[in-house]
């Protein structure tokens, strides 16, 4: 979204910094904020509920610096950021930089200032389960999820009986895929993943082996990651019926950013012997 709100140099005297005396005595911050938006609406209709107030948004980030304490900018811009992206309607991404005047560390320095843009992300997860009430656990990851504060749950797929993958000798899984909205970068996102298997109880002990639970990145916005432990998009994905099944479901025309194909046409090009997909 190239739409832009800007706010520049908004002053707030506040209790950030390492010191004992700039947290006790307080001092001006200097903030400044691009917001990412759609303002079509708003610019056709001339509604402020369809756009993003900035006078709002000005006192929010006031009442926020004021009310928290932190040792460095970086947190400070960290949390100020999340808070705005979790509270605002209709912000996609946010820039915004704090610029601390006259930082106390006896030398002549106009300013010192934190920069960082953060923004939601839209990713496709595979879940599967082959273990005890399969279906319980499942609902439970979505569950998990949708508590998680810098996720947000938009699609849930039906679940799908499948046979087993790679090792055959073992249960059949119960699978499905969901869309989720996150804060959360690949890294954080796929340690949360393994936190919830493991409230399930997974064990990871045989590669394509039974498993209470088993959650899987298939797509991360556009990304393409290949490292030890992630790769994204899912390696495997176009060899899964059982995953692009579910996924087809919920984003039929959704295209791999390394070979443009649609999850239709990856699911139709693996089921061709099987007939047209519908």
């Amino acid at each position: 979204m190239n739409d832009q709100i800007t706010i520049k140099n908004l002053e707030v005297y506040a209790n950030h910094g390492v010191f004992p005396e700039e947290q006790k005595l307080g001092q001006k911050f200097i903030i400044s904020a691009i917001l990412y938006t759609d303002t079509r609406i708003a610019g056709k209709t001339d509604d402020l509920e369809a756009s993003i107030d900035y006078g709002t948004i000005c006192q929010t980030i006031t009442r926020f610096l004021k009310e928290h304490t932190y040792n460095l900018l970086e947190r400070a811009a960290e949390m100020l950021a999340e808070d705005l992206l979790l509270h605002t309607k209709g912000l996609s991404s946010i820039q915004l930089k704090i610029k601390k005047p006259w930082a106390p560390i006896g030398l002549p320095l106009e300013t010192v200032s934190v920069s960082i843009e953060r923004g939601w992300h839209t990713v496709y997860l595979g879940m599967g389960s082959n273990m005890g009430n399969k279906e319980d656990y499942l609902l439970q990851a979505v569950q998990a999820l949708k508590e998680t504060a810098s996720c947000q749950v938009e699609a849930v797929s039906d679940f799908l009986v499948t046979k087993p993958y790679g090792v055959t000798d073992q249960d059949d899984f119960l699978n499905g895929c969901l869309k989720l909205r996150t804060l959360l970068t690949p890294r954080e996102l796929l340690d949360r993943l393994h936190h919830i298997e493991q409230e399930a109880g997974r064990e990871r002990i045989l590669r394509w082996g039974p498993r209470t639970l088993d959650l899987d990145i298939l797509f991360y916005d556009d990304l393409i990651l290949g490292e030890a432990d992630l790769c994204i998009p899912h390696v495997d994905l176009p060899n899964r019926e059982f995953v692009l099944r579910p996924l087809c479901e919920i984003a039929p025309y959704l295209h791999h950013p390394a070979t443009g194909k649609t999850v239709r046409e990856m699911l139709q090009e693996l089921s061709s012997e099987k007939g047209p997909v519908f």
